[in-house]
């Protein structure tokens, strides 16, 4: 009986762990080729494909692969991507997304031979920023916390020590699809590799306010 009792809790433990479902998210835009396997996405990116609202360009584009679920209040999300990225402005990594003209985009993106962590940050219009990366790493790791109407942006090249990029408004009080977006705005596309994804709950910050304030 002890080792039943052990094993059911190993294995709640194991998939707590494991965080989000991956076989229970949705698509916005999906790519021909795709698989979920082991808890990890890859996808063929789709050619000619991006996300950008006006500024500068005078385009307004969102037809970039984006794998989502929907989340409500506060959560911490994290992941590690993979690319093997060809041509000018291949990008992939987070989104955060309210609808088409209130969203976050961050990762890699290839630029003239360089790799950079990327944030495109889109209140109507897109206001884009970038961080050159020393040598061309194999992955990177993104994480990105949601708190009121802020979002605090990291990135890792080990998956241990983070440095903050960003930090980024968006509306709070409204749910928000988080996941995996890629996009090759000048190429025939690329292969692209998300592990590890995960979002943790974080409680409200004003509500954790109120009952310290209001203790009984």
């Amino acid at each position: 009986m002890k080792v039943k009792v052990l094993i059911i809790v190993c294995l709640f433990a194991t998939n707590h762990l494991m965080g989000q479902n991956m076989e229970k998210m949705n698509w916005l835009n999906e790519p021909e080729s795709w698989e979920v396997k082991d808890g990890n996405l890859k996808m063929k990116v789709t050619p000619e494909s991006d996300y950008w609202r006006k500024t500068h360009y005078g385009f307004t584009v969102d037809d970039g692969p984006f794998y989502y679920t929907t989340r409500g209040g506060e959560f911490e999300v994290s992941m590690k991507i993979s690319g093997d990225y060809k041509t000018r402005f291949d990008q992939m990594g987070l989104m955060l997304r309210i609808d088409e003209e209130h969203w976050i985009k961050t990762g890699v993106e290839y630029v003239d031979g360089v790799y950079n962590f990327s944030t495109v940050v889109t209140d109507v219009h897109s206001n884009w920023s970038v961080i050159e990366l020393s040598g061309k790493p194999k992955s990177i790791w993104i994480k990105a916390t949601r708190k009121i109407d802020a979002v605090e942006i990291y990135y890792s090249l080990d998956g241990i020590k983070y440095n903050m990029t960003n930090v980024a408004y968006l509306s709070d009080n409204k749910s928000v699809m988080v996941g995996m977006m890629a996009a090759s705005p000048d190429g025939n596309g690329f292969d692209a590799l998300f592990e590890e994804f995960n979002i943790k709950h974080l409680p409200d910050t004003r509500r954790k306010e109120w009952l310290k304030n209001n203790k009984e």
